[in-house]
């Protein structure tokens, strides 16, 4: 009677069980790490191929092992082995061929030194014409009509002062932190300046949530697009990009300033 052996876990059941032992969720790695969540997703699922190639898929293993405290190298290891083995080191090229390099001797270029004072010639010509012509009177009148127009809209340009009444609406000596998941659900961290957890959770679509603390708050958005802020009463807009991971921190007074 032959007693048959369980098959080895893959690379990624160890990596998913690894991280369920830890009690991680995978934004918290994906936080860690700044592996993309559906990256880390397909890794646990044995699927390497949003990886980008085997360099990068050694290097998300890596990272992804170290957080949730699984054996990397073994990992790697393992991944090498099923994917044709560890890159071999490249034969070193040498920066240039001695024998096929020879000095020579450098000739007087004649040709560009006659080409050059053509130029500066003509350069002087020219300077001392136009000279000639901005020193009489209608030149300066239409001078001056030009440089007036073009420092209007350099001044219409600059960006307005921030409103002293942007802020108005927030507790003085607090921090206030109001997050709105305009654009859809986004996993949410928030910590306030003792450690503590006040929310860590997913924000679905519509939902709002308000948080405040005497000293700070620190935040990371699983997706930055789908999270609008207001700090302090200020509109801060999308805290990133669709997808992105964001890690913020908030005190108190104006979130441009502080």
């Amino acid at each position: 009677m032959t007693v048959g052996t369980s098959p080895q876990p893959s690379i990624g059941q160890v990596l998913s069980s690894a991280r369920t032992a830890a009690e991680l969720t995978v934004e918290e790695v994906s936080a860690e790490t700044r592996v993309r969540v559906p990256i880390i997703h397909s890794v646990e699922e044995d699927d390497f191929s949003r990886c980008g190639g085997d360099f990068y898929a050694r290097g998300h293993i890596r990272a992804i092992a170290r957080v949730v405290g699984a054996d990397g190298d073994a990992l790697v290891a393992r991944y090498d082995a099923a994917h044709g083995g560890a890159p071999s080191a490249s034969r070193p090229v040498p920066i240039f061929d001695t024998e096929r390099i020879r000095p020579e001797r450098r000739r007087p270029n004649w040709t560009g030194a006659m080409v050059a004072a053509i130029i500066v010639v003509v350069a002087v010509i020219g300077f001392n014409l136009v000279g000639g012509k901005d020193k009489t009177p209608d030149a300066q009148a239409a001078v001056l009509p030009s440089a007036t127009s073009t420092a209007a809209p350099s001044a219409a340009a600059k960006p307005p002062a921030p409103r002293a009444s942007a802020i108005a609406a927030a507790p003085a000596g607090r921090v206030t932190l109001k997050v709105s998941a305009d654009s859809g659900n986004t996993w949410l961290l928030v910590k306030n300046s003792k450690g503590q957890t006040l929310f860590r959770n997913i924000l679905a679509k519509g939902a709002s949530k308000t948080f405040t603390d005497l000293k700070q708050l620190q935040v990371v958005y699983g997706d930055g697009g789908a999270a609008h802020l207001w700090v302090n009463g200020k509109d801060l807009g999308k805290a990133g990009t669709d997808g992105q991971v964001v890690n913020a921190s908030y005190t108190p007074g104006d979130p441009q300033a502080g």
